[in-house]
This record gives structure tokens, sequence and C-alpha cells, in this order.
């Protein structure tokens, strides 16, 4: 069975957009990684502070500027799925 030229057109789109949305889901599960980060800083700074009460200031600041680093990846992965989801370059190569 052979396709038209408008068949195989739509059929490229619809490769295109299937591929840029499993791209953004896969980008968006960069959204775990400073979840569990965050997490494990803020427990271990609530650990020193159990331990150390005397050091409540410096483990505070520690961990903001950690959970700030680390938010950072989850907000790249979080701009990469929009760029794909909502800016798609490889469309207007396709007409």
């Amino acid at each position: 069975m052979n396709m038209t030229d408008e068949q195989a057109m739509l059929f490229a789109k619809a490769l295109v957009l299937m591929g840029q949305g499993i791209g953004a889901g896969l980008a968006l599960i960069a959204g775990i990684g400073p979840g569990i980060g965050e997490g494990y800083a803020v427990g271990k700074a609530i650990e020193t502070i159990g331990r150390q009460p005397e050091a409540k200031s410096s483990a505070t600041t520690t961990m903001f500027i950690g959970c700030a680093v680390a938010e950072s990846t989850g907000i790249y992965g979080l701009l990469v799925g929009i760029i794909l989801l909502f800016v798609n370059p490889f469309l207007k190569h396709l007409g």
C-alpha cells in the first residue's frame, strides 16, 4: 500500500507531535530528583540542628542555598518540557 504525499505529510506531523509529547513528559520527570534532594537536605539540616542547636543559622543558610541549587534543575526540566510542548521548529519544515 503506497501513501500519497498528503498522507505521508500527515504521518510525519503525527510522528513529530508524538516525539514532542514523549520528550516533554520525559523532561518533566526531572522534577523528581530535586524533590528527593531537597527532602534529604532539609532532613539533614534538621538532624544537625537537633544535635547542635547553636549551629542553627549556619545549617539553615546552607540548606536554603542547597535547595535553591537543587530546585534550579527542576525548573530547567520544566522549561524544556514547556518549550517542547509549545515551540516546535520541526513542524515548520513539514509545511
